[in-house]
Order: structure tokens, then sequence, then C-alpha cells
């Protein structure tokens, strides 16, 4: 058998999962600190997006209609499913390999003696390549939890907290309600923070009034009027009619859909964006191993369903 050599960016991933004692740790002190000595301060709208299921979805929606709108997009994902690649995007482009490598000797050399994980590196690398692309737009997408996820440590011009239910409990806690509190810690004072579960926890709406968020729930500040072959958003001030059915399957995806148009909606003045562009984004957002048809004799679907919510909706799918 012959084994080929590792490439560059091969080697420094290897590197990344030893460096640091636990694979999560999560805390935002030792990440700051190195995205301080990097002086990394986004001068772009940040969109951040959290949530238990739903989020990869919304973060294709939010980057096809803005792409779809002109602007030059950066967007952080994890995990991959092939490629490390898949986790930074610039422009709709997965970063290539000496990017990153670039970004993670930039982080190296600034770390000093802080230990950083697999995960918060990569946050951080994404950060330092959307800077130096001068992107006009960042969509991240928290790893785990909210509240003390690595990309926490940037502050959002608008959050979403897409869903809430029972995912990472050794970490984030056994009920909705523990749960709910972390999704929200991406809420910031004063700027919007969409939610798209139907029935948020008491928790997440608490911490958002407590911190003078401007709350925006679907049911409420937003809704979706579905028909036979078109949908119409409805938000706080603007309406959307006759909206493409989204091309990804699931009649879940019209409520992740929905919550990246109140995003929109609530940066209108930082990031407008018209009718055609919306219609294009949702007609040609799509993410792999979401209901994804791979065959047809027989008929393969696959499908990152790892939790009851994500299984439930699966089901009701299929």
């Amino acid at each position: 058998m012959i084994t080929q050599p590792l490439t560059p960016l091969d080697a420094w991933l290897a590197r990344l999962e030893q460096l640091h004692p636990s694979t999560i740790e999560l805390g935002l002190e030792r990440v700051r600190r190195v995205k301080d000595a990097l002086g990394l301060e986004p001068a772009f709208p940040v969109i951040i997006v959290g949530g238990t299921n739903g989020k990869g979805s919304t973060c294709a929606y939010l980057e096809a209609i803005l792409l779809a709108a002109g602007y030059k997009t950066g967007l952080y994902t994890s995990p991959h499913l092939l490629r490390y690649n898949e986790r930074v995007r610039i422009a709709g482009q997965e970063s290539d390999d000496a990017a990153l490598v670039r970004a993670f000797e930039q982080i190296d050399a600034a770390r000093g003696s802080t230990s950083l994980t697999y995960f918060e590196f990569g946050t951080l690398g994404a950060m330092v390549q959307f800077i130096n692309a001068e992107i006009e737009v960042a969509i991240l997408e928290v790893g785990l939890g909210g509240r003390l996820d690595a990309v926490n440590v940037f502050d959002a011009d608008a959050a979403i907290v897409t869903s809430v239910d029972l995912d990472h409990m050794d970490y984030l806690g056994d009920t909705r309600e523990k749960i709910g509190f972390e999704k929200a810690g991406i809420y910031r004072a004063g700027s919007p923070a969409i939610c798209a579960d139907p029935d948020p926890p008491a928790s997440l709406l608490e911490h958002a009034r407590q911190i003078v968020a401007d709350l925006r729930c679907v049911g409420r500040d937003f809704s979706i009027l579905r028909a036979e072959d078109h949908w119409t958003y409805k938000g706080r001030v603007t309406t959307r009619p006759a909206l493409p059915i989204p091309a990804m399957a699931g009649t879940y995806q019209l409520r992740n859909a929905a919550g990246a148009l109140a995003v929109l909606e609530a940066l209108h003045v930082p990031l407008p964006v018209s009718e055609a562009a919306v219609c294009k984004g949702l007609a040609t957002a799509l993410v792999p191993g979401r209901f994804q048809r791979i065959a047809r004799s027989p008929e393969v679907i696959l499908d990152v369903a790892h939790n009851p919510e994500a299984a439930r909706a699966l089901a009701a799918t299929l």
C-alpha cells in the first residue's frame, strides 16, 4: 500500500488536533487573548448563526442571497464533510490550502504560550482570511452552544438562534431551558436578535429582555404564509410575496429561510437586498448532506440528522 505524503495543510490540521489537551473546551478567555494579539476587529457586518438544528441551511440562504445581491461574503461553518477547506468560503469559493496555512501560521506566531483548540484555531483563522480578503459581510456558524463558543468572541451585528432542542447535553445542560440560555448568549444588547424556534424557551426570551436585545421571534415579529408553489415572508416592516419554495427539501426549510430573511430585514440599512436576489438565493442555496439525493434507482438520500429534533424532521420529510 502506497501512502501519500501529507500536504502542508494536512500537517497543520494533524498538529492542531494535538496542540490542546482536550478536543472541546468552552470559554472565551484564551481565544479572546489571541484575537486581541492579532488585532482582529472586523470593519464589516458580522452575522452569527446559532441553534440546535438549521444552522447550516440558514447560513447557506444568507450566503446565497447576499452573493446574488453583489456582496463579497465570508462564510465560516463546521464541521466539514470531505475537506477542511469547506469550512471557510470567500465570495462563494472554498479557501485554498495556502490561505489556510498562512492564517494558521499567523495565529501560531501571535498566540505565544496560549493553547487553543482545533475549533478555536479554525475560528480565528477564518476571520484572519476574511479581513485579509476585505469581505463586505461575515456569516459565522456557532460550533457548539453559543455563549462560550469561540465564534462568540466576535460581536454580532445580528444574531439568530434557529432552534433549541436537546443535543450536546454534557456541555450545555439537560433541558431546553438550560440549552436555550447558552444559545441566547450570541445576542447583543441593542442589536437584532432573531429566534426562528416557534416555541422558544423562557430562558432565551428572558436573556434577550435582560440585555435589551432587539428580539424578533417567528410567529410574532415575522411569519410564513405557505401556498402550493410559493410562499410569503411577512416581517415587521417588509413583506416579500411570491417567493420560490427553497431548493432544499423539507417543510422546516421554510422556517430556516424565513429566519435568514428576518436577519436581512434587520440589516436592511447596511446590507440592502433586492427581491431578485432573495428569489435567486432561495432557489439556489444547497448544503451537502441535508436531505441530499445522490441516486434514484434505487433512491439514496444522505442526511446528517444526529439528534432527536433532526431525526423527527427527517422522518417527516421522508
